[in-house]
């Protein structure tokens, strides 16, 4: 079969990516074609059903090999473990359609930018474009590249300022009707699958099929009753397994039902503003945004004004986001390379809400269509649905090996038989028949009904516990889970925080704290300012809303929120710009309000987030808040305290969440817009500490005991700091209090490519110098003769795991042996963790509320949401509680599912195996009277 892969062109598609495939052409022959229709009708269609089966073997058969531009046909093999064959063939886009509306010739122009894909895909003179689907996404084929790339996005080549040239102003009617025609449409549609395809699906699984030979035999022989209790057994399991498909087709067509009906307004070149259809969108169009509550039909980059959207589907948390336009740098790189994980800040993704737009230099909020389709994050979303990821699972893996053991010894019995028979004279259709009853009895056909029942039932049980599962076969993996990945915020501590004090500053230190439950306002200082107006909080409906963090710090403000209206521009304050004026409880401020005039938006990837602010009547200044650790790096150092390190781990340790505050004054020459965040976080001077309390639930020790009392490892993951974890992970019981946790630090060494290890128990501290071959931590060092095997912990964050599995990828396993807890972690990095554990051999579930979980929730084997947004149904598992007592039901219904499995086959085969053995006493019986009828005769 490899000698296919050798003689045809091989290529790769999507590289780099989690759906990789390599791709292989071939060119269907018309002799070969011939002889397999014939084949087809004398094997009575046993031949397309193998074909059915085997996709690979269909195209081996039927075509040739050939270079990728030549071929009609594609086969694509994904590059992961299981090598699943997919077969697709190559169709073509016919532009002659266009050819009198715009006068096209084979040497005009199709559109402006010639370094487009579609203008490379466009195959003169015949002005065609051939292209492929696979798994809902369009390829067109690069003439020039010489390979399939994927349409419906916008090139990421493109800089910053070629978008704001070359897009600023829309599209022409021409260049927006070819792309419309080679794109596709804009609509992420998911039919409802007809029951009847569904059913034929189902029944012409391997299993089903032999199971009918099985039955039309057994009836053949006056074997009635078993045959009849094995058709009720599989017509219930097949109703049970389409009626659970049909279902799960209707929930997700009414999930995307109304994202491909919703009317926008494009600004095209030279036409104006138009409404139309958002199924008519096209990467490159200029989206007006106008109005309030906007749900996006395609992903967009802002470039002008700024929106607030509502990413609950995306993050499963409904709190809004502000989003910043795109701005005008003069880099060459490409956008989303020149912003790095920051690029999502400028970006609305489709399915979320613009609650709000609020316009900019040209009086409208503006923003660039960037993918349309199935390439959109929702449309990602439902394709991680549609094609989920395949599990290589051991039982299944077992079960294949056994059933072809069975296989075997069925086989091995089958020509004992025809031997004995034949000499015995039996007429030949008795033969065939005593010949195949042996492996039908041997092959037990009833099981795929057992197990498929078994995992229904299982599934039902879960949801009456309010735990829903979108893909069954995954609750056996649930019951040989050994190792849970859980989120701190949200999942093992409350979701809201209560601000317990706030820790000012000055020349001298770090002052008193100022405690909010003795009811005392805080005094006025640039700390007040800071916390009052360092959100990203809105006013909507006559409601703030907001992150609940935001929230609770401003609310002790006792500030008041407001938007400016067009008297304020006398004051220099622009329209619609949230204010934030003192409150009747505040004390006395000797200003008469604060306005937000720009914000640079929080990023878990940068762990704080900027505003530029103007004081009626008075300065403008720069807010920062964030991470501890993140915000002192940006502060002048005179500034901040030199008790820095000693303040903080004095409130983490009791697992507080800590939150640090910084400021300068700004220059009033500076126009807002045109500053560089780079520039604008630089030289500031330090404020002080915010204090927040995070109480665990209730449910999490008792569970966290369950799991470790059944030998079930427990990990921590979290984008909170690393001592507030290190607390949590003591309270809730997943550290012990006899047992030790040991902080690893891994830095990269300014200037060059080495990296440096470290590690320390309470005050103790080791090094290791990269480039040592024996790079190991000496636990024994580090850990007294009585302590047992496994009574430390480590603990490292983010950061120090990206530099240890770049660097010391050798040490990475026997760090991950015993890691517990992983902080400052971004959302790659939490999916690269699951892998790694993946890695080691451990059944991985993760836990999370599905805010920055969700690859995460998809990488594991098992991953379990506590949001019931939209988010969470890419996770198989979600749950209704919002705690982890989900998580020990999952485990036991998943072991009961499992061992129900385990009965079957045991049961299964142990029925095969008697009946099978009376077979052979039946048969041998014959062979010793044969000889005896001989002499008779």
């Amino acid at each position: 079969m490899g000698d296919h892969f050798d003689q045809g062109q091989h290529a790769l598609l999507n590289e780099g990516q989690e759906n990789e495939m390599e791709i292989f052409g071939y060119r269907t022959q018309a002799c070969r074609k011939t002889l397999c229709l014939a084949g087809s009708i004398f094997s009575l269609g046993l031949l397309p059903l193998v074909f059915y089966w085997r996709p690979a073997w269909h195209v081996w058969a039927n075509c040739v090999p050939c270079s990728l531009q030549e071929a009609d046909v594609v086969l694509l093999r994904t590059t992961d473990e299981f090598h699943t064959y997919i077969r697709k063939k190559v169709m073509w886009i016919s532009l002659s359609t266009l050819n009198s509306a715009f006068g096209l010739t084979p040497d005009h122009p199709l559109i402006t930018d010639e370094e487009c894909i579609i203008s490379r895909a466009i195959r003169k003179p015949d002005l065609k474009v051939r292209c492929i689907h696979v798994q809902k996404i369009r390829y067109v084929w690069n003439n020039l590249e010489g390979q399939f790339q994927k349409i419906g996005s916008l090139e990421d080549w493109l800089s910053s300022a070629k978008i704001h040239l070359k897009f600023g102003s829309g599209l022409t009617r021409r260049e927006q009707e070819i792309r419309r025609l080679i794109c596709g449409p804009n609509t992420i549609d998911v039919e409802i699958t007809p029951i009847w395809k569904l059913l034929i699906k189902e029944v012409l699984n391997p299993f089903y099929v032999f199971q009918l030979f099985s039955v039309c035999l057994w009836f053949s022989e006056d074997y009635k009753e078993y045959a009849l209790a094995i058709i009720i057994m599989s017509i219930i399991s097949i109703a049970l397994t389409v009626y659970d498909l049909r279902e799960q087709s209707v929930k997700l067509h009414r999930l995307v039902e109304s994202h491909n009906s919703i009317t926008v307004s494009v600004c095209g070149r030279k036409a104006g503003v138009q409404e139309l259809e958002s199924r008519f969108l096209v990467p490159g169009d200029l989206l007006i945004l106008t109005g309030n509550r906007l749900q996006m039909p395609c992903d967009a980059i802002l470039i002008d004004g700024s929106c607030v959207v509502n990413e609950g589907m995306l993050t499963g948390e409904s709190i809004p986001v502000t989003k910043t336009p795109l701005p005008k740098t003069e880099s060459a790189a490409p956008w989303k390379t020149q912003y790095e994980a920051d690029y999502k800040r400028h970006v609305l993704f489709c399915g979320t809400e613009v609650i709000q737009a609020k316009g900019g230099c040209s009086g409208t909020a503006k923003a660039l269509v960037l993918q349309t389709g199935f390439n959109t994050a929702k449309g990602d979303l439902v394709r991680s649905i549609l094609y989920p990821k395949p599990m290589n699972f051991k039982l299944y893996r077992d079960a294949i090996r056994f059933l072809l053991c069975l296989v075997g010894t069925a086989t091995v019995g089958m020509i004992y038989t025809l031997c004995v028979y034949v000499l015995s004279g039996e007429a030949p259709e008795e033969v065939v028949k005593k010949a195949l009853d042996v492996i039908t009895i041997a092959v037990p056909p009833a099981l795929p009904a057992a197990l498929t029942t078994g995992i229904i039932y299982a599934q039902r049980r879960l949801k009456k516990k309010g735990i829903f599962c979108i893909s069954p076969q995954r609750i056996n993996i649930c019951g040989q889970l050994n190792l849970l990945c859980f989120d701190k915020t949200g999942t093992l501590t409350r979701d809201g925080l209560d601000l317990w004090g706030v820790v000012p500053c000055n020349k001298n230190g770090f002052q008193e704290v100022h405690s909010f439950a003795s009811g005392k306002a805080l005094p006025w200082s640039p700390l007040c300012a800071a916390m009052a107006s360092c959100h990203s909080l809105i006013l909507l409906d006559g409601t703030i809303q907001g992150d609940p963090l935001d929230l609770k710090m401003f609310e002790a403000t006792t500030w008041e929120m407001a938007v400016s209206l067009e008297d304020f521009h006398i004051r220099g304050v622009p329209a619609q710009a949230v204010v934030v004026k003192p409150g009747k409880l505040a004390s006395q401020v000797p200003v008469e309000g604060i306005a937000i005039l720009h914000q640079f938006p929080f990023s878990s990837a940068l762990q704080r987030m900027t505003v530029i602010v103007q004081e009626m009547g008075g300065d403008r200044m720069v807010f920062m808040k964030g991470a501890p650790e993140r915000v002192a790096s940006f502060c002048q150092l005179q500034t901040v305290p030199t008790s820095f390190a000693s303040e903080l781990q004095t409130y983490t340790t009791q697992g507080f969440r800590v939150i640090a505050l910084a400021y300068k004054k700004l220059a009033m020459n500076h126009h807002t817009t045109a500053l560089m965040r780079d520039k604008v976080e630089s030289d500031l001077i330090f404020l002080g500490l915010l204090i927040l309390e995070n109480r665990l639930k209730e449910e999490t020790k008792p569970v966290l005991e369950e799991l470790i009392s059944a030998r079930i490892r427990t990990v921590m993951v979290t984008g909170d700091n690393l001592q507030t974890a290190i607390t949590v992970a003591r309270k809730s019981g997943m550290v012990s209090e006899n047992q030790k946790v040991i902080l690893i630090e891994a830095n990269e060494v300014t200037g060059s490519s080495s990296a440096s290890l470290s590690w320390k128990l309470v005050e103790k501290k080791k090094h290791i110098a990269y480039g040592h071959q024996d790079n190991y931590i000496n636990i024994r060092e580090e850990t007294s003769d009585d302590d047992r095997e496994g009574s430390y912990h480590f603990a490292l964050s983010g950061k120090s795991f990206q530099v240890i599995n770049q660097h010391f990828s050798s040490l990475l396993p026997k760090i991950l042996i015993n890691g517990t807890i992983f902080a400052r972690m971004s959302p790659g990095q939490k999916s690269t963790l699951v892998e790694e554990f993946q890695k080691l051999d451990y059944f991985v579930g993760m836990c999370g509320d599905g805010a920055n979980d969700c690859g995460a929730l998809k990488m594991a084997h098992v991953g379990i949401s506590l949001s019931e947004q939209e988010a969470s149904v890419a996770s198989p598992f979600t749950s209704k509680t919002p705690n982890i007592e989900c998580v020990p039901h999952l485990i036991k219904e998943g072991r009961a599912a499992l061992v129900t499995s385990f009965c079957m086959f045991k049961y299964m085969a142990l029925y095969s195996m008697i009946q099978k053995q009376t077979a052979f006493q039946i048969t041998s019986f014959c062979s010793r009277i044969w000889p005896l009828q001989l002499l008779l005769v």
